[in-house]
């Protein structure tokens, strides 16, 4: 599993199952948070990063970012609901994808 257990995830999948375009949306909104360091090399935010999961493009957004910057957490989540974008805790998924205990 690659994200953890204190972020949600943002999906690039609409609720009816539709890639979401185009295919550098989570990088583009990832990259509202980035910085350029000195060596002049792109860093993303520590709250927010793109990922790939299942192959499917992917934002995760660490959850103290609602405590940080509300506003920017609020359009995070904005920017999902009106797009049709699917929002899962990762917590979930690592629940999901534990063997069960025998």
């Amino acid at each position: 599993m690659i994200c953890n257990p204190y972020e949600i995830i943002i999906q690039g999948l609409t609720s009816n199952g539709r890639v979401f375009r185009p295919s550098d949306w989570a990088e583009r909104l990832s990259g509202i948070l980035s910085t350029f360091g000195f060596d002049q090399k792109l860093s993303y935010a520590p709250y927010v990063r793109p990922i790939l999961m299942d192959n499917v493009r992917c934002v995760a957004v660490d959850k103290q970012l609602e405590q940080i910057d509300p506003r920017v957490f609020a359009f995070l989540l904005a920017f999902a609901r009106d797009n049709d974008l699917q929002i899962v805790d990762c917590r979930t998924l690592i629940e999901q994808n534990l063997p069960p205990i025998s």
